[in-house]
């Protein structure tokens, strides 16, 4: 007998971010969907789709996740992408589809679904695409966000995993981190310039040590990242997604070659949270 799926547990924090991601898809798409003088093709790109829905931490209600937000979205996206690693959870995702012939699942590694996905929404074809990025943990390549980038027709969010970074990889001696894991910072960095940015040399009478730099130096290079190496024209500052106790697990980053999207992501974003109200 089939066991049934278990869905993942959230918590607060998680639930503003879907929030936030449903409103920016609800304003993405009436935007587009209202344009007269160009018709463009737009869709909904889910990286990490998941099985469709979450249990709350707090009372372990069902709600829905990204996915089927986006599908409730009215006007709707004229396409919708889902990929997950995961296949319970695709078929949960599937089931959750039907025949719905405008909805599209792929099941295995987004690093390597995507490069299938992206070429479908190239800017010269008038096409145009919102896509979530969340990853768990250090899972995404930069050469991902490098073509995104460089399409012009692609908006992100991004969930830039702090907690994974601090646990894993940005310990207090660097030369206690395993080669594994800097390579897993390497491959979601794009090279090992992050080093340079998360320490910093102190003196002592043995000719000095590293000394681990703030969650907000290693975010800010990695914006300015985003704009300068990977080619994104607007990327404000992101928003720090915290737990219980008041610690970074991530920060939302969102990214466009679109003035307008851009207002709109940092509207909805100093609604929800107080570090970003300036």
């Amino acid at each position: 007998m089939e066991k049934e799926l278990e869905y993942d547990f959230i918590g607060p924090w998680s639930e503003i971010k879907l929030e936030i991601l449903k409103k920016y898809a609800k304003a993405y798409s009436t935007i587009i969907s209202n344009q007269t003088k160009v018709k463009l093709k737009h869709v909904y790109i889910d990286a990490f789709a998941g099985a469709g829905h979450h249990r709350t931490k707090e009372t372990g209600e069902v709600v829905d996740g990204s996915p089927i937000n986006a599908l409730n979205i009215k006007p709707s996206f004229q396409e919708y992408y889902f990929i997950d690693l995961n296949s319970a959870k695709i078929k949960a995702l599937s089931d959750e589809a039907g025949k719905r012939s405008d909805v599209h699942i792929y099941e295995g590694d987004c690093n390597v679904e995507l490069k299938k996905i992206l070429p479908k929404v190239e800017y010269a074809d008038f096409k145009r695409a919102l896509c979530i990025l969340d990853p768990y943990g250090l899972h995404l390549k930069w050469e991902i966000l490098q073509q995104i980038g460089q399409m012009k027709s692609v908006e992100i969010f991004l969930n830039f995993p702090m907690m994974d970074i601090n646990r894993n990889v940005l310990r207090r001696k660097i030369d206690s981190v395993s080669e594994e894991q800097i390579k897993r910072m390497n491959d979601f960095w794009g090279d090992n310039s992050w080093r340079e940015i998360a320490y910093k040399r102190e003196p002592d009478l043995f000719g000095g040590y590293e000394e681990k730099t703030s969650n907000e130096s290693v975010t800010e290079a990695f914006r300015k990242r985003l704009q300068d190496v990977a080619g994104f024209r607007y990327v404000p500052r992101p928003m720090a997604m915290r737990g219980p106790t008041n610690a970074v697990l991530y920060y939302l980053f969102f990214a466009t070659h679109n003035s307008n999207g851009e207002k709109i992501a940092k509207d909805i974003f100093r609604k929800y949270n107080s570090d970003n109200r300036r």
